[in-house]
């Protein structure tokens, strides 16, 4: 039979079926092939877009974060843990069973015990007690939650930090900012979604690996912004290549990754896409964010901001900008802490440097509404030991103690959580060890450590690991 005869047979429904199947040039596989297109095409859009904003596990407290780490670990016992029998033991040796299996990084563990160098005094209606060393800090501790019982297992700077920002000592793990973004993606498309300044003499001692993505897709690792020239190298178009010519090359790539990701539907090439389009919005972007020129003049003085300079102060401003802007975590790196020797002055220092831009920036952000939904935080990789080192102006790395403290995003002022024994040398009330930490920053962004997970060769692996880790609801507003 042929096709007329069939056509002439059949019902005028069946027909059409067969005309739009087999006549026309195939106009029934065109259209349906054109909605598959579509299908594909809405597809492709999603998973070229890993940054997509995410549904929480949980209702979160906080959308965003800005981690003040203050690299080379600052002394405890200058700043927030007030110990008068320290004082009292100045130059004694410490009792033996202190000691017991304790294993320092430089110093004889039977050094001399070493007094603190700074006065104290209670501030607020919560009576916190602080250092002489952080007269702004003062003025606002009923805003901030003091953790006074932090442990951690890396007695050196680079492992420390590596845990303080992976969970783990160990190269190559995602940081905790990876970790936010993976979980609950971002809220720009014009900037990356987890953004990094360091200030200090020196760049941290674990280097990248402090906000890298280790097995997670690229894409979540963090993007290290400068303060001079370009925010990010290379940014600008070098000469030749004009706006149209950029455009015209970034749609060309674009293409052929896209067709490569269809092919093999490897999520480092949908990184790939998404960092080429990302630096080409940020060429108009954040050139002015990071120009403070525009900030009023009783801002920058706040903040105790210079534009031009580079300096801590300066960075914490710019992470008002960013978080305003939708980005979702922004981690200021100060390596100036790591006082072996020299500790008055380099301490009084350090808390010039930092304690006015810290404080200003919890004010700005309540100012602008900010606060309740952004969570603060400032700490380093570990405490300072209470015996001597350097004759008598030092200490030296201190594991089994030390001090971090928190603000907005659903923490709870005016609380000081934890205690230390009457040297602060180890923890001897609720306990506070990085895991804890971390599982109790993720659940106030909404997710739940145990659950926000990532298959790597076969394993479900996870910031807090596998030891038993807590929220920390003591502190929880």
């Amino acid at each position: 039979m042929n096709n007329i005869e069939r056509f002439e047979t059949t019902s005028a429904n069946t027909s059409r079926r067969w005309f739009l199947k087999d006549c026309g040039v195939g106009l029934g596989a065109i259209a349906a092939q054109q909605l598959l297109a579509n299908a594909a095409a809405a597809e492709s859009s999603s998973l070229v877009n890993p940054l997509a904003p995410r549904v929480s596990h949980l209702a979160a407290k906080a959308k965003r974060v800005i981690f003040l780490f203050m690299a080379g670990a600052p002394s405890h016992l200058e700043l927030f843990d007030n110990k008068p029998e320290l004082a009292r033991f100045d130059g004694q040796l410490p009792p033996a069973d202190l000691l017991k299996g304790y294993r320092a990084a430089f110093i004889n563990p039977n050094s001399r015990f070493l007094g603190p160098k700074f006065p104290f005094a209670r501030y607020g209606q919560s009576g916190t007690e602080l250092s002489s060393l952080l007269p702004h800090l003062a003025n606002i501790v009923d805003e901030i939650a003091v953790v006074r019982s932090m442990t951690t297992d890396a007695f050196n700077h680079a492992p420390g930090q590596i845990q303080m920002n992976t969970g783990s000592q160990q190269f190559g793990r995602p940081s905790l900012g990876a970790w936010t973004c993976y979980g609950l993606g971002s809220e720009t498309q014009d900037l990356p979604a987890f953004i990094v300044f360091s200030s200090g003499k020196k760049g941290p001692s674990g280097g990248n690996s402090n906000w890298g993505s280790g097995f997670l897709p690229t894409v979540y690792q963090g993007v290290q912004f400068r303060t001079g020239g370009d925010p990010v190298l290379y940014l600008s178009n070098p000469r030749g290549v004009d706006a149209q010519l950029q455009r015209a090359s970034l749609d060309a790539i674009r293409q052929l990754n896209e067709e490569r990701y269809a092919l093999v539907g490897d999520p480092e090439i949908a990184t790939r896409i998404n960092s080429f389009e990302m630096a080409y919005r940020m060429q108009s972007e954040a050139p002015s964010l990071v120009d403070l020129t525009t900030e009023p003049e009783h801002v920058l003085k706040m903040y105790g901001a210079e534009p031009g300079k580079s300096s801590f102060a300066n960075n914490c401003l710019l992470a008002r900008r960013l978080v305003e802007k939708g980005v979702r975590f922004v981690q200021l790196f100060h390596e100036a802490w790591d006082q072996h020797g020299n500790l008055v002055n380099d301490l009084k220092k350090n808390c010039a440097d930092t304690d006015q831009a810290s404080v200003a920036l919890i004010q700005d952000l309540k100012q602008r509404g900010m606060l309740d939904d952004t969570l603060v935080i400032w700490g380093g990789e570990f405490g300072r030991t209470p015996m001597v080192q350097g004759g008598s102006d030092g200490r030296d790395h201190h594991p089994n103690c030390f001090t971090y403290w928190l603000a907005g995003g659903g923490i709870k002022g005016g609380v000081t959580y934890g205690a230390s024994d009457d040297f602060g040398f180890n923890v001897t009330q609720d306990q506070v060890h990085v895991r804890d930490l971390h599982a109790t920053i993720l659940h106030l962004l909404g997710l739940d450590h145990e659950r926000l997970t990532h298959r790597v060769q076969g394993l479900d692996m996870r910031l807090t690991g596998v030891l038993p880790s807590r929220v920390v609801r003591e502190i929880l507003g």
